[in-house]
C-alpha cells in the first residue's frame, strides 16, 4: 500500500514573511503590534452609540438617527414571509401610533428581495402605520448584526443603542423597558 502524502497548508503570512527573509522574532513583533492596534478599534465599534444611519423609506422620506434626538427609536427588521414578523406588526403599529408624536418612533426595515411594490402592498394590507424601508445588506450594516428575523434595535433619546432583541417584541415589553431605563 502506498502512503498518502498530505500537502502542507501554507500559512500565507508566516510563509510570505519567511520567504522575504524576515525572522521569527520580527514576525512575532509584527503580529503583536497588529493586535495592539486592533483592540482600540474593536472597543470603539462596541461603544453602544450608532453611527448616524440614513434610511430612505418607501415614500421617499429620509430618516436619520440624529433627526430623532430626544426620542426613542425602535428599528425593526422583518419580512413579509416571516410568521413571527407578521404577529409583531400589530404590536409595533400600536406602539408607534401611541408614541410617535411624543417620545418614540418605529422604523421597519423589510428584508424582502424583489420589488418594493410587493412590500408597499403588504404594508397597506396589514395596516403598518410606521415608516417602512426596503432593506438590503448595506442598509442592515448601518444598524447592526442581523442573524434572524425579526430583530429589533432600540436607541435611547441620546442616540445610544441600549437594547437588541432577536425575535419578537411587544408594545408592552418596549414600554416597560423604556419606563425602567433611566438616562441623565
Amino acid at each position: 500500500m502506498r502512503g498518502v502524502m498530505k500537502k502542507r497548508r501554507k500559512n500565507t503570512v508566516t510563509d510570505s514573511l519567511t520567504e522575504h527573509g524576515v525572522g521569527r522574532s520580527a514576525m512575532f513583533r509584527t503580529v503583536m503590534l497588529r493586535k495592539l492596534l486592533l483592540w482600540p478599534l474593536l472597543a470603539l465599534s462596541f461603544s453602544g452609540y450608532a453611527a448616524d444611519f440614513s434610511l430612505e423609506d418607501m415614500q421617499g422620506k429620509t430618516h436619520r438617527l440624529a433627526d430623532y434626538r430626544g426620542k426613542w427609536v425602535l428599528v425593526n427588521f422583518w419580512a413579509t414571509w416571516c410568521p413571527p414578523c407578521l404577529s409583531e406588526i400589530p404590536e409595533l403599529s400600536s406602539l408607534h401610533n401611541a408614541h410617535k408624536d411624543r417620545d418614540l418612533v418605529v422604523i421597519g426595515i423589510a428584508m424582502d428581495s424583489g420589488s418594493g411594490r410587493k412590500v408597499t402592498n403588504f404594508a397597506a394590507a396589514h395596516g403598518i402605520s410606521y415608516p417602512v424601508v426596503l432593506g438590503n445588506r448595506k442598509i442592515a450594516a448601518q444598524i447592526g448584526e442581523l442573524e434572524v428575523l425579526p430583530t429589533s434595535y432600540l436607541y435611547a433619546p441620546n442616540g445610544e443603542q441600549v437594547s437588541y432583541q432577536a425575535g419578537e417584541v411587544t408594545r408592552e415589553s418596549v414600554e416597560t423597558y423604556i419606563k425602567n431605563k433611566k438616562f441623565n
